[in-house]
């Protein structure tokens, strides 16, 4: 199959390690984080890890939607649902993000909550026009590559005069997330790094220009790269050249699906829509500034939390659940005393074990972590 195929080819694989090997410098160690959780799944899934010069360290990032997701935020959503009686829509891995008081939305909904899993913010839009007695919400999250659909079903349901769809935007940013991590380690409390492996899908959307001012402030580089195993690997290679060299730019190994600029069609959409928040809790991150969106006074009227009333109240993890410290990098999966044992994907603790796209589902659907 044209570009899957010759991206996993276990020959040329081994010929990009051969070479990193080489060029790795053996009396100094490589920090790089892949920000996103597919780039994660790849890792674990393909034992690029395994493939690595041993002074060459990947570190997990927050680049896991549902994994970043506060439990406030969680908290809201049931709320509309309990207490508003609204009909909440939402993606699949939401259900199970665990909330306040051992809630989810899954256990809400088996307490008589109407909410449903859909497979599109569209699919949303059309319950509320078919059936307009209902108050329909959609809870939307993700980062930039899941906020154009978003944006398309509130104008849309503007255009059609829908006012009994509303949505629950908790849509976030991935640079400001990546500046964020930088500061903080600037400042003695994160980990520190040498360099990214730029997320791919956001990629196409937003381009390479955004990731720019950071990898010149913070003199860190990054390169975009695909979520194949061989991508993964150019990538790094490419980290361990510029660090070797120290250079700090952003480099694009996707160059079949990214380029500088993006997809400025759907960032017009977003811009028309959307406009970024103050500030914004993330599990893990805490409180980051300009790093999420809020819909536009324009279209307050579909916006669910001024409909509602909505307050936020910030809530603390599990006690003894590490996702927070894992999402910063600060910790890995296996460092986490309930991994493995009472937090698994059949009964997650955080939200880490939660998403397909979680560091901790990674290890544990791979069995990366059975020699740790």
């Amino acid at each position: 199959m044209k570009y899957v195929d010759e991206f996993r080819d276990a020959d040329l694989g081994q010929r990009v390690a051969a070479r990193l090997a080489s060029e790795a410098d053996p009396n100094r160690n490589y920090a790089f984080m892949e920000f996103c959780g597919g780039h994660t799944h790849a890792i674990s899934r393909y034992g690029v890890t395994d493939l690595l010069p041993a002074n060459v360290r990947m570190i997990h990032g927050p680049g896991c939607p549902v994994c970043v997701l506060p439990i406030g935020r969680v908290d809201q959503a049931i709320d509309l649902a309990l207490r508003h009686k609204v009909t909440l829509c939402t993606y699949g891995d939401t259900m199970r993000v665990p909330a306040s008081n051992g809630m989810s939305l899954i256990k809400a909904k088996a307490q008589g909550a109407d909410i449903r899993m859909v497979y599109s913010a569209a699919d949303a839009l059309e319950l509320a026009a078919k059936e307009p007695e209902r108050e329909v919400v959609f809870f939307a999250i993700g980062f930039e590559t899941t906020t154009p659909p978003t944006a398309l079903v509130i104008r849309d349901a503007a255009r059609r005069e829908l006012r009994n769809f509303s949505v629950l935007c908790c849509h976030v940013l991935t640079p400001p997330a990546i500046a964020h991590i930088l500061d903080s380690a600037a400042a003695g409390e994160g980990v520190v790094l040498d360099g990214f492996v730029g997320p791919a899908h956001v990629s196409i959307l937003i381009g390479s220009r955004p990731y720019e001012p950071f990898a010149a402030s913070h003199h860190k580089p990054v390169v975009i790269a695909g979520f194949e195993p061989l991508d993964v690997m150019q990538a790094v290679l490419m980290l361990v050249r510029q660090v070797n060299e120290d250079r700090a730019v952003v480099e694009n190994e996707f160059v079949r699906a990214v380029d500088r600029d993006g997809n400025q069609a759907a960032q017009a959409l977003v811009d028309q829509v959307f406009e970024k928040r103050e500030s914004f809790e993330w599990r893990g991150l805490g409180e980051v500034p300009w790093s999420a969106l809020r819909i536009r006074p324009k279209f307050e009227e579909f916006d669910a939390e001024a409909r509602y009333d909505l307050s936020y109240k910030p809530v603390a993890d599990h006690k003894q659940c590490e996702c927070g410290a894992i999402l910063r990098g600060v910790k890995r999966p296996v460092d986490c005393k309930l991994f493995g044992t009472v937090c698994t994907p059949e009964s997650p603790m955080g939200s880490c074990m939660v998403s397909s796209e979680g560091a901790c589902a990674a290890h544990y659907t791979y069995g990366r972590f059975r020699g740790a």
